[in-house]
């Protein structure tokens, strides 16, 4: 989006999160003139992790799960760097990146998530985290094109019995008897319990033994290895493929920066901004609110978006920022592998066909909100601006080269 106000601020988004991706909607059709909006991420796509395990199981092709990047930052009139932060320096107001030289910024805000952990013995080397998707995907098409050559018996250890945990275990096992292959997939639990309020896990634990997973739990993994997973105490469980859900972890890279954080997670305030900073705010999974913790959801980071959006502009601005105040109950919509779904709220579950249909409309829906992207007219800038566009614009008139000095008789 091109406009005659000169940029005197820079606002950078690190990562293409679900609250940024909002963002730069929102933003292309109310842009801040005077503010150059740049973004930062590793590549031109970024998953919609609601749709992930469907996605497994076979209901959706991958580009009906990625968010495009480049088409929301064409609407929204950004620069995109494809790269990754990996430091920041807060002096200079500089952030560091992997393969070129630092950007600067006046705001930035980070949106990057979370990764998996990996910190059992063996377990980076033969087994693969449920998150980043790239790596996770294509680790599973291939071990499923095996699979269904009759080149690796079709056995699957998902350590973890979070939601994840056990939506990704449900949606492999159907994924395998999708082919004509019986799965054998364990799922391997620290603790003595899944998770879930005591319906919601019988209803999870019915669903798991309809697919014939079976479920371990009060069980200490020990080590991973190329086809089994050691366990202390117990025989071990063959697996040609090893996926870790045990909850996510921070970036090491934001563990060894000067951020306020804990345990590696971003700290800011009920104005999403950082902890300390004027400058810096973060979203989502790779943040945390002290006073308000809650689970890392996906619903959290997308109604954090619009008191994101206007924060950002008040930071730009000199305005004044709200409060964000996050629910303490949320609805979570958990797939069973084929398409059905559970749904649970203060404590009550529910388990039809419909919830599936219903949670699949609320996906795609989010989806379209990300892919429908009005022409806009560029709008005269009339309203707001970022700081010190005004002291330009109402200054004497902008250099327009030496040639404009020169008459038009002359030129001709």
């Amino acid at each position: 989006m091109l406009t005659t106000v000169p940029y005197t601020r820079d606002l950078v988004l690190v990562g293409g999160g679900h609250a940024h991706a909002l963002v730069l909607k929102s933003w292309g059709m109310d842009p801040l003139f005077g503010a150059r909006l740049t973004v930062i991420n590793p590549g031109p796509m970024a998953p919609y992790t609601g749709m992930l395990p469907g996605y497994v199981a076979g209901h959706y092709k991958r580009d009906e799960i990625e968010i495009d990047l480049v088409r929301l930052c064409r609407h929204a009139g950004a620069r995109l760097i494809f790269d990754k932060v990996d430091g920041i320096d807060r002096i200079n107001q500089e952030l560091l990146l992997e393969g070129r030289g630092p950007v600067a910024y006046d705001v930035a805000s980070f949106d990057v998530g979370l990764t998996s952990k990996m910190d059992l013995p063996g377990l980076a080397e033969y087994g693969t985290g449920a998150k980043p998707l790239d790596a996770y995907a294509a680790n599973w098409h291939k071990f499923l094109h095996q699979v269904s050559q009759g080149e690796l018996a079709p056995k699957v250890a998902v350590i973890g019995g979070g939601f994840s945990g056990c939506e990704l275990a449900m949606a492999m096992a159907f994924a395998i008897k999708s082919i004509g292959v019986k799965p054998s997939v364990t799922l391997i639990e620290n603790s003595s319990y899944i998770s879930g309020g005591g319906n919601t896990q019988r209803k999870i634990l019915a669903a798991m033994e309809s697919l014939e997973i079976s479920v371990k739990t009060g069980v200490k993994v020990s080590e991973i290895c190329l086809d089994r997973v050691i366990l202390e105490g117990q025989p071990p469980v063959m697996a040609a493929f090893c996926v870790s859900a045990m909850g996510g972890a921070a970036h090491d890279w934001i563990t060894q920066t000067d951020l306020p954080q804990k345990k590696g997670f971003i700290e800011i305030n009920g104005q999403l901004g950082v902890v300390g900073d004027e400058t810096l705010f973060a979203v989502g999974d790779c943040a945390v609110m002290a006073h308000a913790v809650r689970a890392k959801a996906g619903v959290f980071a997308v109604r954090a978006a619009p008191i994101l959006h206007y924060n950002m502009r008040a930071a730009l601005t000199g305005g004044i920022r709200k409060t964000w105040y996050p629910q303490k109950n949320y609805l979570k919509l958990i797939s069973l592998g084929g398409q059905s779904a559970i749904a649970e709220k203060f404590g009550l579950s529910l388990k039809t066909k419909f919830m599936w249909r219903w949670k699949d409309r609320i996906d795609k829906i989010f989806m379209e909100r990300l892919n429908d992207l009005p022409e806009m007219v560029i709008p005269k800038p009339d309203g707001q601006l970022a700081v010190g566009a005004l002291e330009i614009l109402g200054a004497k008139p902008l250099c327009g080269g030496c040639g404009a000095k020169v008459g038009r008789g002359v030129l001709s």
